[in-house]
């Protein structure tokens, strides 16, 4: 056999081995269908704190949190809100005081309002109220 025919059939054998590899990938893309609902978005994207004040009785920071219900349907939110003297966190300060707000009950499209109460504050300094995180449960 000449050299041109050996290189045929090597043509032929690696298209036939690519086929065969790639042709139950390609059936398996086509038979999966349109992809699936998307996943739902982090529960940080529907919190925020409006407002961060010092009760002037007791001396403790108080966050105010609102939350935007979910389209998917009413559910509860649980927000851990941190406290600070500045936004940017310092690493050489260690951790920062937390609080848990919970809200029950949030409607779809409803926005809900709770107060988170902090630690006391030194008069000299301003604090910061941030969410350091959020957790969103569908009701059952």
């Amino acid at each position: 056999m000449s050299a041109l025919k050996w290189q045929g059939w090597a043509v032929g054998l690696t298209v036939l081995a690519g086929l065969l590899v790639f042709a139950p990938l390609g059936l398996y893309v086509w038979a999966s269908g349109e992809p699936g609902a998307a996943p739902p978005r982090p529960a940080l994207e529907d919190v925020r704190v409006t407002g961060c004040r010092i009760d002037p009785g007791s001396r403790r920071v108080v966050a105010t949190v609102e939350v935007s219900g979910r389209p998917e349907g009413m559910g509860a939110y649980v927000v851990t809100v941190e406290f600070r003297e500045k936004a940017e966190q310092d690493p050489a300060a260690g951790r920062s005081p937390q609080a848990l707000v919970r809200l029950p009950n949030v409607a779809p499209g409803a926005r809900e309002h709770a107060e988170a109460l902090g630690p006391i504050w030194p008069a000299s300094t301003v604090p910061w109220c941030g969410v350091a995180a959020a957790e969103f449960t569908t009701a059952k």
